[in-house]
């Protein structure tokens, strides 16, 4: 029976793994359409998104049946309650990748605005956070997922920044306040996005540890301290 619950578990993981090399597709593929104003691409990943829903309702699925099957205790318990958490937060970058495909699919049919800022150090720090968490959950590494967690304040001030100076854009273009909010909104969904990160490597820190570090993000990595 053990033999048999450790068999579950390991294709536990590898489904959640599955789905989180798709999530983070798609995060990739909603920042290149933003990147490049690409409406087609910004069109085709809002009508994938229920590949994901689905694969997240397998994924709740398998581990409700493991519970009740096996009724796991201690570690695996630990590690199934984690796994149910971290699949509803990566469902949720999901549909922030969505958020911003159609951000993006609007600001592609309007003539554009210049805008004094760039997105690309947000977007790839929220890239980061998302890659390094699932690397936190391949490895079970708490270290790396103390390090999200850590990550998080800097996308937020970022995003405190761009939201500053597109108020002055707005001013400045008092007629161009639809497309210009898109801007402010893909801001939203890619910090949104490093919440969801921060919330998978505070999980992979509870599967680890068996602490649960919400609340305690100013807590350095073990090897700073």
């Amino acid at each position: 029976m053990e033999r048999h619950l450790q068999r579950e578990l390991e294709r536990l993981k590898k489904r959640i793994l599955s789905l989180g090399a798709m999530v983070e597709e798609r995060v990739r593929m909603a920042i290149k359409a933003f990147e490049v104003k690409d409406g087609e691409l910004a069109r085709w990943i809002i009508e994938s998104d229920t590949e994901i829903d689905n694969a997240e309702v397998e994924v709740e699925e398998e581990c409700l049946k493991i519970m009740a099957l096996h009724q796991p205790v201690a570690v695996d318990l630990r590690f199934i309650s984690a796994i149910i958490k971290i699949n509803n937060d990566l469902e949720r970058v999901g549909d922030e990748a969505v958020n911003i495909a159609e951000r993006v699919a609007n600001i592609a049919r309007r003539p554009p605005v210049r805008v004094p800022f760039e997105y690309s150090t947000m977007a790839e720090k929220t890239e980061a956070m998302l890659h390094n968490s699932l690397d936190a959950l391949v490895n079970l590494d708490a270290d790396l997922a103390y390090k999200v967690c850590l990550s998080d304040d800097e996308v937020d001030d970022i995003n405190r920044d761009i939201y500053e100076k597109i108020r002055e854009v707005i001013k400045a273009n008092p007629d161009r306040v639809r497309y210009l909010i898109n801007h402010l909104f893909i801001a939203r969904h890619l910090e949104r996005i490093a919440d969801h990160a921060t919330n998978i490597a505070e999980e992979v820190i509870y599967m680890v540890e068996g602490k649960i570090p919400r609340h305690k993000r100013k807590v350095p990595p073990r090897g700073d301290m």
